[in-house]
């Protein structure tokens, strides 16, 4: 969790409780949060890019919870503090686990070297599982890593933002032959995350390529000895609206 004690000093120091939220967002720069937080002596206390990964609900700092706020990058060392819902609730699958046979005619020995989100997400999608679950057989691997925004607008609440030049990090993103496909990948069981991770990089796609673009959350569980593959297809039913965030489908499923 982002300190509470260095948020609390950036709220007292700048009095951001008194900004009327209703009408526009807070802006706040890295320069003050570093100023603020200059006599703090560990990084989770100071270090700008810590404190300000609040990547879900319960991560964010007392002040930001009790105040019902949450706080987005708009631009490179700029931040929108903004009062509203800016997460979305990931929601347990509880449908039967579907066996999915692999594609491949070889097993892949060498995914089983190593413990990260992105070696199952690959496992994944080499098998074909991620082709099947959005239909699409014409789906390849042309994005990955970080990026920058373009610019674009968009509405949280009744307060509209303009990003520029934000840093953006997909997991892995498929392009096929009439949309694109992106993935946010977790090796952990999550109950919500930061529209923002899935908001970002949908805008950001959609702006390059101008192709229909799709967001997937992708959850690796180890359930009774078993490994299962978690996932959730989420839309934007108003690509310039941050809260119009939809789950359409999910589905649990186990690689065989």
């Amino acid at each position: 969790m982002a300190s509470n004690k260095s948020w609390q000093k950036i709220f007292d120091d700048y009095k951001i409780l008194e900004h009327n939220f209703s009408k526009s967002y807070y802006r706040l720069s890295a320069e003050q949060i570093k100023r603020s937080c200059q006599d703090f002596k560990t990084t989770s206390e100071k270090e700008v890019r810590v404190l300000c990964k609040q990547d879900t609900r319960q991560s964010r700092p007392l002040v930001f919870q009790e105040n019902g706020l949450f706080i987005l990058p708009i631009k490179n060392g700029q931040y929108a503090i903004c009062k509203g819902e800016g997460y979305v609730d990931i929601p347990d699958i509880t449908t039967p686990v579907q066996v999915y046979n692999s594609k491949l005619d070889f097993e892949l020995t060498s995914s089983k070297v190593g413990d990260s989100e992105m070696q199952y997400l690959d496992y994944a999608y080499a098998n074909s599982l991620i082709r099947t679950f959005m239909n699409d057989s014409s789906l390849v691997l042309t994005i990955r890593g970080r990026k920058y925004t373009p610019k674009f607008t968009f509405q949280t609440g009744s307060i509209e933002l303009e990003v520029n030049g934000v840093q953006t990090e997909v997991d892995a993103g498929y392009e096929g032959r009439d949309f694109i496909v992106l993935v946010e990948a977790k090796n952990s069981s999550a109950t919500d995350t930061i529209i923002r991770q899935l908001y970002y990089p949908f805008r950001q796609w959609q702006e390059n390529t101008h192709k229909k673009v799709y967001t997937l959350f992708f959850e690796r569980r180890f359930v009774d000895n078993e490994t299962l593959f978690y996932i959730w297809q989420y839309e934007f039913t108003d690509e310039y609206n941050y809260n119009s965030i939809n789950l359409v489908k999910s589905g649990r499923y186990k690689i065989v």
